[in-house]
């Protein structure tokens, strides 16, 4: 056999064992007439000992080894006489008695090590060695044991797993598809799916009752650090329910996975925060409860004294940072320049420090008098300690964006975002459509099967923007990990959606017609959430990006460069598919 233990296994008790064990060379250390080799596998790592004056030619083979070769080897267990507390098999080491080479290797264009010095493309394009990192490793055994806890406690809510295709037909309405050619349907597509939604509620009209599916999806969008090109949901959705029946299962599923995972007992029901109270004290659909500072609007009492910036301002607003009055004239200069980035966009930014004495030292003194500056602080509830930053613009809704990402760098320069603290709450209440610049029309906020809430159905025909969804998000330290709705289950409220989002009858029928159809076979009211598995997982470990906690992501530019993927095709199978490339400027 190969091996009789692991590398990660063996413990004092085995002193005095004979064992066989098999991995990759991580470290070779010779001193004088000893070499030691720490042998890794899955589980662990190894000490093993070769002794010269014992067996010298062994010892010269040891020295031959190279990183990463893949050596088998026998030996006797022995206690160690310098310990390694940083490692379970720190109290024992091999010595070894017989040695063979697996397989030799090229030494690896990084180390191998939890600390490595290899960047990300080349650490992208040499996946499979990455892979080896304990640290990397750890990131996809949590996955696992995620979705095994995530399929248990399913199971004991009456879920039932069922799979829906890969190959489906495009949905326009939404983020781009990705879409595949068929050979056997000259001129037609396949898309690949962006989520399993329609099929999902299909299973509903079918009388499922209680679905789910840890399934992939696809969306051709740009990337960022919690977005890949194609990503998992645990997707989900129940009849015979009302928003409260959703939210109460599903935040159960996600104390399960604090408990089991994490070790976090989470006792308290997550708060609850409609879309606009969220927009107007955090800037964000999204906001990170870890810490405080609200937003605080000072139209009253900052406009119409004097001060050009903010007498011409559609929204003043600012956030206190407590204990931050010794921020220096260079941090507060950084600052300034931080917000005024592009990606931001600020044009600038007034501070405020509340001295010793109570008293307020502000940037724009010259503009405002001392009971004004007072009244302001008073707004804040600040005290003796505290920093006081101050944005205004002419748009509201993108200064209150502004805003939050001062609050956010704020949040992270005063330590306030520890990631092993966790603050979750229900984003509900978002507004069932919001307007596209791009399409000159109303989009659905969500998607177009989200149901409108019954008191305000009846504003779909004077005021389609002021009615609300029965949306929720669910939010984990300003991360949004998953979301869902209640679903339209009559076709004609079904019918005027679409004819609110600009559907002619016909292309509702040509695109959607399968499901309003089946619902005028008795659907049941039902609704639904998915939660972003890449985005639990991440968040568990840690992360600031989910790439680490995927097997073989994309990178920045939707590549994967281990398979240089995408990539062009031959053109016999280009003639095959009936396509022609035409590459436009």
């Amino acid at each position: 056999m190969f091996r009789t233990h692991t590398c990660g296994e063996l413990r004092i008790s085995d002193v005095n064992s004979q064992v066989t064990l098999s991995g990759w060379v991580q470290r070779s250390r010779k001193m004088g007439g000893m070499t030691f080799i720490d042998l890794r596998d899955r589980y662990g790592i190894t000490q093993l000992v070769f002794n010269e004056e014992v067996n010298a030619e062994l010892c010269e083979q040891a020295n031959k080894l190279g990183r990463e070769f893949v050596i088998q080897v026998i030996g006797t267990v022995n206690e160690r006489f310098s310990k390694n507390s940083n490692i379970p098999t720190g109290d024992i080491e091999i010595i070894v008695s017989e040695l063979n080479v697996l397989n030799v290797a090229t030494t690896p264009p990084f180390t191998i090590e939890e600390n490595t010095d290899g960047g990300d493309d080349i650490r992208m394009k040499y996946r499979y060695l990455d892979l080896r990192r304990s640290n990397v490793r750890s990131n996809l055994e949590l996955r696992h044991k995620m979705t095994i806890e995530v399929r248990k406690y399913l199971d004991e809510q009456g879920f039932i797993e069922v799979e829906t295709p890969v190959l489906v037909g495009s949905t326009p309405e939404g983020a781009r598809d990705f879409v595949v050619p068929s050979r056997m349907n000259p001129g037609q597509f396949y898309a690949l799916p962006q989520s399993p939604q329609t099929l999902k509620q299909l299973l509903m009209v079918a009388g499922f009752d209680r679905y789910f599916q840890i399934a992939k999806c696809f969306r051709d969008e740009d990337l960022r650090a919690d977005r890949q090109p194609e990503f998992t949901q645990i997707d989900c959705e129940m009849s015979f329910v009302e928003q409260e029946d959703i939210i109460t299962t599903f935040e159960g599923m996600a104390k399960h996975l604090f408990k089991t995972l994490r070790g976090v007992e989470l006792t308290e029901p997550f708060v609850r925060m409609p879309w606009s109270d969220a927009m107007k004290y955090y800037g964000s659909d999204k906001p990170d409860l870890r810490f405080d500072m609200k937003f605080v609007e000072l139209m009253d009492i900052m406009k119409g004294h004097g001060f050009p910036v903010f007498d011409s301002a559609a929204y003043i607003g600012g956030i206190c940072a407590e204990g931050a009055a010794s921020y220096t004239r260079k941090q507060l200069d950084a600052l300034t320049e931080y917000v005024k980035r592009p990606q931001i966009g600020a044009k600038g930014m007034v501070y405020a420090r509340i001295e010793a004495d109570g008293t307020v030292k502000s940037s724009v003194d010259k503009f405002y008098t001392q009971e004004i500056l007072q009244q302001m602080k008073e707004a804040f509830g600040a005290k003796p300690g505290d920093l006081i930053l101050i944005l205004s613009g002419d748009d509201a809704m993108k200064t209150r964006k502004q805003l939050c990402e001062l609050r956010l760098e704020m949040g992270k320069q005063l330590g306030l975002r520890d990631k092993n603290k966790f603050a979750c709450l229900w984003v509900v209440d978002f507004p069932m459509f919001e307007w596209s610049e791009e399409e000159g029309r109303l989009m659905a906020m969500h998607h177009p099967f989200t149901h409108p809430k019954d008191e305000d159905i009846h504003l779909l025909d004077s005021d389609p923007a002021a009615v609300r969804a029965d949306a929720y998000d669910m939010v984990v330290n300003g991360v949004e990990v998953g979301g869902g709705s209640i679903r339209i289950h009559d076709s004609q409220l079904q019918a005027k959606m679409f004819e609110i989002l600009g559907f002619t009858p016909e292309k509702a029928q040509e695109q959607f017609g399968f499901l309003m159809n089946a619902f005028k076979f008795g659907a049941p009211p039902h609704g639904g959430l998915a939660y972003g598995l890449d985005r639990w997982v991440s968040l568990f470990a840690g992360l600031d990006s989910i790439r680490d906690c995927i097997a073989f992501p994309k990178n920045n530019s939707g590549r994967d460069v281990m398979l240089d993927a995408p990539a062009a095709l031959d053109p016999s199978q280009l003639d095959e598919l009936n396509l022609i490339v035409d590459i436009k400027e």
